[in-house]
């Protein structure tokens, strides 16, 4: 699965620099999650890195993006080009 940021994020600015996907952007409220960049940082780190880092735990998985380890796995090589 994707992640997602929900509504109670405080746009503290603290995720964005932390994804290795650059999945993470401004979007219009809130800081928003692209699920085709967004591995759960897969391929890069244990834990994904804005769930790491956010104060108010607004980022669960994305019921609507289901994806397995290897599906995630696939999409890592893809953006890295490996």
């Amino acid at each position: 699965m994707a992640l997602y940021i929900t509504d109670e994020c405080i746009n503290c600015d603290v995720c964005e620099p932390e994804c290795p996907n650059d999945a993470i952007y401004q979007g219009q409220e809130i800081y928003e999650i692209n699920p085709n960049l967004c591995t759960e940082c897969v391929g890069h780190f244990d834990k994904p890195q804005c769930v790491e880092v956010c104060p108010v735990d607004c980022i669960p998985l994305n019921p609507d993006v289901v994806e397995t380890h290897e599906q995630l796995m696939q999409k890592y090589y893809s953006i890295t080009k490996q």
